[in-house]
């Protein structure tokens, strides 16, 4: 009989430590949040977003303060819109507010940073962020980089 109790034992701790090990997947991986709490949806158009995702994180200051929540494009001013989530907390940007895509290191994953600017109106559930600043592509920076040193080299 005790042999049983210490099967079903090593079941439910088997069972605990597979679920904790899909939640710490899950939340490694962007795909779920544990703030379930209010939030508000602004946008901003990027001429160019790199290799940003849907729930990458939108982060003031280093404090993550939302996710991305939609890319899509805009056919007829050729710009990408990217959708962010905003918890409703951080409900204190101006409208003049600057939102950048920035990279977490030297390789690491794309996000999108908020500046505040200095108004006094709020930004609210649809407004659109008027001030933008595109992703640094690494690939276009090395070969400008190449090509000046080659005009250099012919002169």
């Amino acid at each position: 009989m005790t042999s049983r109790k210490i099967e079903i034992l090593v079941g439910f701790f088997v069972a605990a430590a597979i679920a904790a090990f899909f939640m710490l997947a899950m939340s490694v991986s962007n795909m779920i949040s544990y703030t379930g709490g209010e939030h508000y949806v602004v946008t901003a158009h990027f001429d160019n977003i790199g290799g940003l995702k849907v729930r990458s994180p939108v982060a003031a200051g280093g404090v993550r303060i939302g996710r991305v929540t939609g890319i899509s494009y805009d056919s007829e001013t050729y710009e990408a819109v990217v959708s962010m989530s905003i918890e409703s907390e951080y409900n204190k940007f101006p409208v003049d507010t600057a939102a950048s895509i920035l990279t977490s290191g030297l390789l690491g994953e794309q996000f999108v940073g908020l500046d505040p600017g200095a108004e006094e109106d709020y930004l609210k559930a649809g407004d659109a962020i008027d001030l933008t600043q595109s992703a640094l592509v690494l690939e276009q920076i090395i070969g400008q980089f190449l090509y000046s040193q080659s005009d250099e080299k012919q002169e």
